[in-house]
């Protein structure tokens, strides 16, 4: 019993397997919190809330962008002086970035009494709110990462998830649940949370008067090229958003978000693996062990999309009840279930798209990254400007993801061939191979308790 207790708490104390938890409860409570909004607001107001989440995930994505990457390459394993200065020159970005949203959103305050669509009525107004009552948060979760204390990002995530949810059982409990309600209860959420991390000094906020011009500079001009890839990656989504919302209608948006949600099944292991594997891949790279590097980044793509390949092929056969499950029996009859197929078989392309760019950074090669999400980008308002066109249908915004999710993949396996020589297909051979060792090492552990 002793040996089981040790083995339980050495498997909880597992960097992988706290990511993994952590990104595991968050979307827990995402999929609570959605399931609730579907069967509470109409169909059109869910359209409307999704559109002013997607705008303001935008906005966002500049600071996650120009900081997590580089506060985490930067801060990670170096000294107490230079760790002080990292943090406080990204904090000084922070601040700069949330400031320029303030100034920003001064005239675009005005400008919404001129648009008509609600969604982007919000957002004109109170993106830059959010912008300051989640900046603490955000910095806590770039700190929290880089000290590698996957214990405090996995609570750090319930107080903020976990709030936010609680609040929204709480509005549909007492019949109080509206568009306006959701989004307020979406600011305190963040606001209690920026304020506990704040108290518990998980932020390192003084520190920013360790910041100097040389390493805001080094932040800056590393930043700016994830920056580009983060922005660029996220107006996909964007794209298909602000398409479906304008061409379409807010309906079809709710109704094509419910049918991307469930990717969450893939994102969720691809986000707790990128966030460890990061560091894995830069020790190997940083020692000079490239054989080393490349065989582990062929592992994880491989034994991953070998582990998701039965979960594609269960969502394609019960894709019906499972979307009946979150959004209520109504989206189950309509486009929804097909959509969700179409994700789920595309998905199996992740973890290679994923990791690929990954490594690229760990190489020192973050240009690619940015130049491949510019063509990506091209690529994929084409295709959905011509599938929309012709077709009219949220199928064909569904299926143009294929086009620019492909060329991604072929343009970072180019350079990282030539970084060290490997075979597409060997990804997956030795993927195979990882995956039975595993199950072995599993049963034989099993066994011997």
């Amino acid at each position: 019993m002793l040996n089981l207790q040790k083995k339980a708490l050495l498997v909880f104390k597992n960097l992988h397997f706290l990511s993994l938890l952590g990104n595991g409860m968050m979307a827990v409570f995402g999929m609570v919190t959605l399931a609730i909004l579907y069967r509470k607001l109409s169909v059109v107001e869910m359209g409307v809330y999704i559109f002013f989440m997607a705008i303001l995930g935008l906005i966002d994505v500049l600071r996650a962008g120009f900081l997590t990457i580089t506060f985490i390459k930067f801060y990670s394993g170096t000294e107490l002086e230079r760790a002080r200065k990292v943090a406080g020159s990204a904090w000084f970005i922070g601040i700069a970035i949330t400031a320029l949203s303030v100034v920003v959103n001064i005239p675009t305050y005005f400008i919404a009494g001129y648009v008509t669509d609600q969604g982007l009525i919000l957002f004109l107004k109170y993106f830059s709110i959010v912008s300051i009552i989640t900046l603490p948060c955000f910095m806590a979760n770039c700190l929290v990462q880089a000290e590698k204390r996957f214990d405090r990002l996995l609570w750090f995530k319930i107080m903020t998830q976990g709030s936010f949810t609680l609040m929204i059982f709480l509005l549909a409990f007492f019949n109080k649940i509206t568009l306006n309600t959701v989004l307020l209860a979406y600011g305190i959420s963040n606001l209690l949370s920026s304020i506990i991390v704040l108290l518990l000094k998980w932020t390192m906020i003084f520190s920013i008067k360790y910041a100097d011009k040389p390493t805001v500079l080094e932040l800056f001009h590393f930043g700016k090229y994830s920056m580009g890839t983060n922005i660029g990656s996220n107006l996909f989504s964007v794209t298909n958003t602000f398409v479906i919302n304008f061409f379409i209608g807010p309906a079809a948006l709710a109704i094509f978000n419910l049918g991307g949600k469930l990717l969450q099944v893939i994102e969720i292991p691809l986000l707790s693996f990128a966030a460890t594997g990061m560091p894995i891949l830069s020790t190997y790279y940083n020692k000079g062990e490239n054989r080393e590097m490349m065989y582990t980044l062929k592992k994880l793509i491989g034994m991953m999309t070998i582990a998701l390949l039965p979960v594609a092929l269960f969502s394609l056969i019960f894709a019906e009840p499972i979307i009946s499950a979150l959004g209520g029996k109504g989206y189950s009859h309509n486009e929804a279930p097909n959509l969700f197929r179409i994700f789920m078989t595309f998905g199996l392309l992740y973890p290679a798209d994923r990791f690929f760019a990954l490594a690229l950074d760990v190489i020192h090669q973050p240009k690619i990254n940015f130049y491949k999400i510019l063509v990506m980008l091209v690529v994929n308002i084409l295709a959905v400007c011509i599938g929309v066109s012709i077709f009219h249908s949220v199928y064909s915004i569904a299926i143009a993801g294929i086009f620019p999710t492909i060329v991604a993949i072929l343009m970072t396996y180019a350079p990282l061939n030539k970084f060290h020589k490997f075979s597409f297909w060997s990804i997956y051979v030795i993927g195979y191979k990882e995956v039975i060792i595993f199950i072995k090492q599993m049963n034989r552990t099993l066994l011997k308790r």
